[in-house]
């Protein structure tokens, strides 16, 4: 879908749940686009806590701001559940997904959307910074993750927070519902497919180190590690890719 502006309408989904504490910088990081075109649409897992009650505090702001604004409470499957509700939601010829303890550069739609104009895509990823909260519970940079793109397929050249796929591909391609990488199979299936992928190496997303994906717990790193080891294969990847699966977790471990 196109505006009377001929830009495209970007939807940008947030799947939330009991989230009071983050999703504020989360929406703020919204409503500073300077985009002018987005949906936001978030999609809540009917927390217990006030976090859709904050995010209806932003109702008038967003709305001022010319943002359409959504919000859906309801018992859910999990983080991918609420993705794909929000992506048969969107109306947006382009979908991005921002969880919420994590924010957008205020840039990030603008250069998505430049990007798209120039050289259009079926997926696109850019760089990420990322962040560790200290023992005070303040947020210190930690690094930036770069994204590339090449032959050999690994996740640690990609980055979902700063990932757009088209409402065209999402249409075919959902995530399955099978494990905590259901984003990196998605990710493979679009590649296996030959559609077309680009990569912008500049920062347009933050990410808040500590969920469930980076846990640092040996017995969920090695289940992690055999769930995207499952992946790989069931996408038609070598067995070699075992070691990749075991030296992510490595870095996650390191990290911390």
């Amino acid at each position: 879908m196109k505006n009377d502006t001929l830009q495209p309408l970007i939807s940008i989904i947030t799947p939330s749940f009991n989230s009071e504490k983050t999703i504020r910088t989360t929406i703020e990081s919204i409503l500073k686009q300077t985009y002018p075109s987005i949906e936001y649409i978030i999609v809540d897992g009917k927390s217990s806590d006030k976090t859709v009650e904050t995010a209806e505090s932003y109702r008038e702001a967003l709305e001022k701001r010319g943002i359409s604004y959504h919000i859906v409470s309801e018992p859910d499957q999990g983080i991918y559940d609420a993705m794909n509700k929000g992506i048969r939601m969107a109306k947006g010829e382009l979908i991005g997904i921002i969880n919420s303890d994590d924010w957008y550069e205020e840039n990030a739609m603008q250069r998505v959307a430049e990007t798209y104009e120039k050289n259009p895509f079926d997926m696109f990823y850019a760089d990420l910074r990322i962040w560790q909260e200290d023992m005070q519970g303040n947020l210190k940079e930690k690094m930036i993750k770069r994204s590339r793109l090449r032959k050999l397929a690994v996740s640690r050249d990609w980055n979902h927070p700063t990932t757009f796929i088209t409402k065209k591909v999402y249409e075919k391609y959902q995530y399955k519902l099978e494990s905590v990488h259901d984003d990196w199979d998605l990710v493979l299936r679009i590649r296996k497919a030959g559609l077309k992928t680009v990569i912008l190496n500049e920062v347009l997303a933050n990410f808040r180190m500590g969920g469930a994906s980076n846990e640092k717990d040996l017995k969920k790193c090695i289940q992690r590690g055999k769930a995207r080891y499952r992946i790989y294969r069931n996408n038609g990847y070598s067995r070699w890719y075992w070691w990749e699966c075991v030296a992510i977790e490595a870095v996650k471990w390191v990290l911390g």
